[in-house]
């Protein structure tokens, strides 16, 4: 057993006072003390972030300030990880919450109630403008208009690969962002309106697919939907042409809407991408482990 008469406050981590004595011993240069402060604090959970960040405020040690950073983070993941295998394991129903999940991974502190707001915001540009009896194609052009024009999106070309790209929180405030996140925001909204878009899983690209209500087989597509491409409208031959430019076959699962599962997989294999190509190693490892919580190795 260690001796340190430093340690005798280990028995029992309840009280503010004893929390902050426990931060007190992260700047002790014992690596062997050190784990054990750093197993306790982790142990106490999200509860105890606020007296960590008030600690690194006053902390003039780089030791101590970057080993504070470290436990915040690593706590904050260990949320992120308990919260997207609850929304795996609960269905994966909700397409935003998601995203929301993903977002807290690199924006823990981001007041997710901006996000809907923002989104909340969109629909109601959209509402206000809708008549009941356009078509579907007309519903798409008043909606492209309303994304587009009056708010904004635009399809990040200059830095395709940012991984900013795919948190849905930068995205909202940029207005830009990758094939996959501006089809999950324009797919939100029109699902708002009770348009039925729906994601599509092409290789190499992210579309919609626009539903035709009317149809008996509620998987037959009306036309797909560019949303990197300012809402462009297109057919399944466009579809058929773009498969075979990639010497790709014509697998049906590539014409119809996927599931949020297949949606935030793929956000964080763009993300795995992203941090791979800029040598982030701890992120490569982080991201990978929540693919791997859904399945995905």
């Amino acid at each position: 057993m260690l001796e340190h008469g430093r340690f005798a406050i280990f028995v029992y981590m309840l009280s503010e006072k004893e929390i902050k004595s426990l931060i007190d011993l992260l700047d002790d240069p014992d690596e062997e003390i050190y784990g054990m402060v750093e197993e306790k604090i982790l142990s106490l959970g999200s509860h105890v972030i606020e007296s960590l960040e008030e600690e690194w405020e006053g902390a003039f040690e780089p030791l101590k300030q970057s080993r504070i950073e470290y436990l915040i983070h690593k706590i904050q993941f260990s949320q992120t990880v308990t919260s997207l295998r609850t929304w795996y394991l609960g269905g994966a129903y909700d397409l935003l919450e998601g995203l929301l999940i993903v977002n807290r991974y690199q924006y823990p502190d981001k007041d997710e109630q901006e996000i809907i707001n923002i989104l909340e915001e969109i629909k109601r540009d959209v509402w206000l403008e809708m008549i009941y009896n356009m078509s579907a194609v007309e519903k798409v052009r008043l909606l492209n208009n309303v994304l587009y024009n009056k708010h904004g999106f635009r399809g990040n070309t200059k830095n395709y690969h940012d991984p900013e790209n795919s948190y849905i929180g930068r995205v909202l405030e940029t207005k830009r962002g990758n094939p996959i996140l501006l089809a999950s925001i324009y797919s939100i909204i029109a699902q708002k309106v009770d348009l039925p878009v729906y994601g599509v899983n092409l290789p190499r690209h992210f579309i919609l697919a626009y539903l035709d209500e009317d149809a008996h087989h509620e998987k037959e597509v009306l036309f797909y939907i560019n949303a990197f491409n300012r809402g462009q409208i297109f057919g399944k031959h466009d579809v058929f042409a773009f498969l075979k430019q990639l010497n790709l076959p014509n697998e049906k699962h590539f014409f119809e809407p996927c599931d949020n599962l297949a949606i935030i997989t793929r956000v964080l294999r763009n993300l795995l991408s992203s941090y791979s190509q800029s040598g982030t190693s701890e992120k490569v490892m982080e991201i990978q482990r929540l693919l791997d919580i859904l399945g995905q190795d």
